[in-house]
């Protein structure tokens, strides 16, 4: 039985239905020759979503991606240092002396996994210290993930490989040429590491790393220019920045720049949020009616559950596994 049929048989009520439900309209926007724009929050890559991530980019399924900065370089520190991660099953009764031992073992943990610092982060900033002072002695400036692209590219990490890179969804979107929006980029370990270049005088400025807002008006333009004969939809892993940053483009166009654009053409997320805490993260599809993000007949949907858990599953029927 393939998973498509299992999930078919089985997923029938609930939160489950609503997986075969979202995965269905998904490949039904596909087939009306819509695209897709996956957000990408929590730690989904250290939770190795690469596995499946990778294949619905390299088929096509996936058009553009919105990941908080510390997705998008997780992605490449478990490419180089896969062998070296610990994982701690019993992490929820680890004691304040454990943890002291893994930071003195220099084991940074997300849950139940360690990533190893020296392996992973220091491996990776050696490199990409190279590449923000190339660009910084040229005058060029570049996005976050065009630096890593071009880590990439160049094939100064691959003698780290300790994955098959098919299982890196960076990589793939790397060789699709698939722009990954990092709103919020400082926040995260790279981000941090690039600021204390700046700091200490190894790179000359700041704007060797192209901002936030500057990834607001690229998103504008890529948004533009892929709705002029298709319709995009919306499939958000989790909540935050990786969610909300690209989903306002839309009024963007509309109500600030006074122009005319498609709405968003479908809508899912996968997400634990709870909305009468009144997150934005969890706020139910039909509010985002009232900010002219969705129409009211957007196919919407929201599947209440682990987004590691639940992605690689509705990933797996949308392939047709």
């Amino acid at each position: 039985m393939t998973v498509k049929n299992f999930m078919k048989h089985h997923y029938r009520h609930f939160n489950a239905a609503v997986v075969v439900d979202a995965a269905e309209a998904y490949v039904r926007h596909l087939e009306k020759g819509g695209k897709m724009f996956v957000t990408i929050a929590g730690a989904m890559s250290t939770a190795e979503l690469g596995l499946s991530l990778a294949e619905m980019i390299r088929r096509d399924k996936i058009h553009g991606i919105c990941s908080t900065g510390a997705n998008l370089e997780e992605d490449i520190f478990n490419l180089v240092a896969h062998d070296h991660y610990k994982r701690v099953p019993h992490y929820r009764n680890l004691s304040d002396r454990e943890e002291v031992e893994l930071l003195n073992h220099h084991l940074n943990r997300v849950t139940d996994t360690c990533i190893p610092e020296e392996e992973a982060m220091r491996r990776i900033e050696r490199q990409a210290l190279v590449f923000w002072r190339k660009a910084d002695r040229a005058g060029k400036r570049y996005f976050p993930y065009e630096y890593l692209y071009q880590l990439i590219e160049s094939g100064v990490i691959k003698k780290y490989y300790e994955i098959d890179p098919k299982d890196s969804w960076v990589v793939a979107a790397c060789k699709k040429k698939i722009p990954i929006f990092t709103p919020g980029w400082e926040d995260s370990t790279l981000g941090n590491i690039f600021v204390a270049s700046v700091l200490r005088k190894e790179v000359s400025n700041f704007q060797v790393v192209k901002s936030g807002v500057e990834q607001m008006a690229a998103l504008i333009g890529w948004y533009k220019a892929n709705t002029k004969s298709s319709s995009i939809g919306f499939f958000q892993i989790g909540g935050g920045i990786a969610g909300d940053f690209p989903i306002c483009v839309v009024p963007l166009i509309i109500q600030d720049l006074r122009e005319k654009c498609r709405l968003w053409g479908y809508f899912c997320q996968i997400s634990d949020s709870t909305t009468s805490y009144g997150s934005y993260s969890g706020a139910v599809p039909n509010e985002k009616i009232t900010w002219g993000k969705l129409s009211k007949d957007t196919p919407r949907f929201v599947i209440e559950s682990d987004a590691s858990i639940v992605a690689p599953l509705l990933f797996s029927y949308v392939l047709g596994q």
